[in-house]
């Protein structure tokens, strides 16, 4: 179970990498070159950022990784446009040098070559990941006169089924991040999420954050891979549903002893779903969002029952999962997820009170 369960065809992960020492290394300029490595790495990996929230010591991303094979292969001239994402002019033009060399000497091996060397980063998940904290990583060490590693390990990463009850409830816990760390009361507030930058105004950036979180319903609902647009209007009444009912405050009890919990004051999460119909659906999920949820970090695949047994039996099939396991899915405990299963049977601390997951 150590490896990491990546599958081939396209598929979704919430990944999480945390700071080493978990020191605040990430300030509002930090944030802000981090986002933007981040939307670069999109354009020129293929990868879909569904929804991000970039916290002071650690970031949580939820990612579409396509289907390799059906990904346009890189041509020359594709690959010269796409190069100035991430690299300087001097580095684009000893490639653009190196392309017209092959081509003059009539080697097409060569030219193959050139283009492989920069095919093999796209459309891979450990890959994009890598490439993103290398980047960040050499950004705040020659910013802050550092040396050594920034981060706190590999990154963890769950596959989460392509549906729209899994992918809403991993990208809702994400986007509630800051409202659970007591940063902001509401999570368009917070600027340096998919929410809050798709609520943020106009321009390329919103574009994106916007498309991002259309995608659970275009690519989850019932009717997957659909042509017909959905609307941000439409996506933005549903999920801000979903992220008023998960994200409301919860006070302190002295009688019973329970704890209080950070989030949106009560008054104003009610003001706002008095506007819409609050589905049932969104209030199966409201106790255990407002909280940590170890399953969406550690049960190492979340979806269905139906979706967690079917990758259950592939990694059977390849001999990584233990003679003696005979099934697949576990019910996630501790509260009403609507039916989400994982992998993983978390029995210890499945629900936590920390802020900063």
């Amino acid at each position: 179970m150590k490896k990491r369960i990546v599958l081939s065809e396209r598929s979704y992960y919430h990944c999480v990498s945390r700071v080493v020492d978990r020191r605040l290394a990430f300030g509002a300029g930090e944030k802000e070159v981090f986002r933007s490595i981040l939307r670069k790495l999109e354009a020129f990996a293929g990868v879909r950022v569904v929804t991000y929230c970039l916290m002071g010591n650690h970031f949580h991303l939820l990612l579409e990784v396509p289907d390799k094979e059906s990904m346009p292969k890189l041509d020359a001239e594709g690959l010269l446009e796409l190069l100035p994402l991430l690299y300087d002019a001097e580095a684009v033009e000893t490639v653009a040098q190196e392309i017209a060399a092959a081509r003059k000497a009539g080697d097409a091996r060569w030219e193959a070559e050139i283009l492989e060397r920069y095919e093999r980063r796209r459309g891979n998940l450990s890959m994009f990941l890598k490439m993103l904290k290398q980047r960040v990583s050499n950004y705040i060490n020659r910013n802050n006169d550092r040396v050594g590693t920034l981060w706190e390990g590999r990154f963890r990463s769950v596959l989460v089924e392509g549906g729209e009850q899994a992918l809403a409830a991993v990208a809702a816990y994400i986007d509630l991040n800051p409202v659970r760390a007591g940063l902001v009361e509401r999570p368009e507030d917070y600027r340096w999420s998919g929410y809050g930058e798709a609520c943020g105004g106009v321009g390329k950036g919103a574009e994106k954050a916007r498309a991002g979180l259309v995608s659970i319903q275009r690519e989850g609902l019932e009717n997957p891979g659909a042509e017909d647009p959905v609307s941000w209007e439409e996506t933005q009444l549903r999920y801000r549903r979903l992220l008023y009912t998960e994200g409301v405050e919860v006070k302190a009890d002295e009688t019973t002893g329970s704890e209080g919990r950070l989030g949106m004051p009560v008054e104003e999460a009610e003001a706002v779903l008095e506007e819409m119909e609050a589905s049932g659906r969104a209030r199966q999920l409201s106790e255990a969002l407002r909280r940590k949820v170890r399953y969406f970090t550690d049960g190492a695949v979340i979806g269905s029952a139906e979706f967690v047994e079917g990758v259950f039996v592939r990694l059977k099939a390849e001999g990584r999962l233990g003679r003696k396991r005979t099934s697949g899915a576990r019910k996630m405990r501790g509260a009403d997820f609507g039916g989400l299963c994982s992998l993983r049977d978390l029995r210890v601390k499945a629900l936590g009170e920390r802020a900063d997951e």
